[in-house]
């Protein structure tokens, strides 16, 4: 699997440290990483509402676990109207 860009939903703190949980218009459910300096790239924690760039995806019982994350940068391939694409694409009731 390719980098995945995702949207930041939350940040956490569980029984093994802080985490984030995101979600990607090209993944199914949620995919979440840690914030241990081995998995995030940055100086600065994310926020709710960025995008970021997910690599080496691997599937766990609870779901989508990145093992590599770092902030999105200009030039890196995002589209501008991600977050309106989600919506459109939900279905209605």
């Amino acid at each position: 699997m390719q980098d995945t860009i995702a949207v930041v939903q939350d940040v956490l703190t569980g029984s093994h440290g802080r985490f984030v949980v995101t979600t990607s218009d090209s993944v199914i459910g949620s995919i979440t990483f840690s914030l241990d300096e081995s998995v995030w790239q940055e100086r600065s924690d994310p926020e709710p509402g960025e995008y970021v760039i997910l690599s080496d995806l691997r599937r766990k019982r609870a779901g989508w676990r990145a093992h590599s994350a770092r902030h999105v940068r200009p030039g890196d391939d995002v589209p501008a109207n991600s977050s309106q694409q989600r919506a459109r694409s939900k279905p209605h009731p």
